[in-house]
C-alpha cells in the first residue's frame, strides 16, 4: 500500500547527489558570520573534511579521548582547536591541528572549499571560544597518526549524517546535571553540541 512520499528516502538521495563543486560554489556565493568578539574571547578553528566515498561524499570525525580538564572530553568533533598567537590566519590553526591531531597534511592532500558561520557558545560550562569550521576536500586515502588528544577517527557517508531518520534526543550528564540535547547517530556515536551545530549549517547550504 502506498501511504504517501517518503521524506528520508528523498532526504537521503538529495544528500547523495551533492558534489565537491556544489559545495564549492555554494560556499564561494555566501558570506560567512563572524561571531561578536566581545572580550573576553580565545579564537579556534576545525577543518570538515570530506572525500568521495563508495556512497557519496563522506565526512571525517573524531572521539575526542577522554581526558580531565577537556570540556569536550569524549565527544564526536571535527579536528582543530585554538589558535597559536603567531598563527596569521584561522585557516592555518585547523590545518596544523588537524595534523597534529591525526596526521593529515591538508597543505598537501587537501582543498579548501570554503568557510561557515562562526560559533560563539554563551554556556558558563564552556570556555569563552569562538570556532570557524573550514571546509576540505581531500581525493586520496591518507593513513591516520593520531595523537594523545584522540581516540579514534572515522568516516561517515554525509547521505546518513543527514538522514532525517538518524535524528534523536539524547541525555547528557555535565557537571552533574542531566540535560537532553539534539544529536545526530551514526551506529555507536552521537553527534552533539557545536559538531552538530556546524553540521547544521553546513547541511543549510543546499537545502
Amino acid at each position: 500500500m502506498n501511504t504517501g512520499p517518503d521524506l528520508g528516502n528523498q532526504a537521503t538521495s538529495r544528500i547523495r547527489e551533492v558534489t565537491l563543486a556544489e559545495i564549492a560554489h555554494a560556499l564561494a556565493s555566501r558570506v560567512p558570520v563572524s561571531a561578536e568578539r566581545d572580550e573576553p574571547f580565545h579564537e579556534a578553528a576545525v577543518a570538515l573534511v570530506l572525500r568521495p566515498g563508495d556512497d557519496g561524499l563522506d565526512a571525517l570525525f573524531i572521539k575526542r579521548a577522554t581526558r580531565a580538564g577537556d570540556p569536550w572530553s569524549g565527544q564526536i568533533a571535527l579536528p582543530g582547536g585554538r589558535r597559536h598567537d603567531d598563527e596569521d590566519s584561522l585557516q592555518r590553526t585547523a590545518m596544523r591541528e588537524t595534523l597534529e591531531e591525526i596526521g593529515l597534511d591538508l597543505a598537501v592532500h587537501g582543498q579548501l572549499l570554503g568557510e561557515l558561520n562562526e560559533l560563539r557558545p554563551r554556556n558558563p560550562l564552556l570556555p569563552p571560544i569562538i570556532v570557524r569550521p573550514y571546509v576540505f576536500a581531500i581525493q586520496s586515502h591518507p593513513a591516520f597518526v593520531l595523537n594523545e588528544e584522540v581516540a579514534e577517527v572515522f568516516w561517515a557517508p554525509l547521505r546518513h549524517v543527514f538522514d532525517p531518520a538518524r535524528r534523536r534526543e539524547i541525555t547528557i550528564q555535565v557537571s552533574g546535571a542531566r540535560m537532553r540535547r539534539s544529536a545526530i547517530g551514526f551506529g555507536e556515536h552521537d553527534i552533539w553540541g557545536m559538531t552538530e551545530k556546524i553540521l547544521c549549517t553546513f547541511e543549510e547550504l543546499w537545502r
